[in-house]
């Protein structure tokens, strides 16, 4: 009289709605709202916020950090003395 303990694991489709992309996996995620999939099936759908198709690290369009730019502010702010050694 033992009962299943795990989550049912079925298929699910996963929403970017910002970069209007959708996939399909499988999840033990549940959702109210469905979708019909190209398969001719209806499943789960989940809307997510980000994904690795909006997402700026996998878009390739992350922010660069300009690393001379903070050095120079650096030196402005504390001067020559501030970044030689104290010896």
């Amino acid at each position: 009289m033992q009962q299943d303990k795990h989550p049912s694991y079925r298929p699910v489709v996963f929403r970017d709605r910002s970069a209007g992309y959708a996939f399909l996996t499988r999840s033990t995620a549940s959702s109210d709202q469905t979708i019909d999939w190209d398969d001719g099936n209806t499943y789960p759908v989940i809307d997510v916020e980000i994904s690795a198709e909006s997402h700026p690290f996998f878009t390739g369009k992350a922010r660069v950090v300009d690393t001379e730019g903070q050095v120079a502010k650096f030196e402005r702010r504390y001067g020559e003395e501030g970044s030689k050694d104290a010896s």
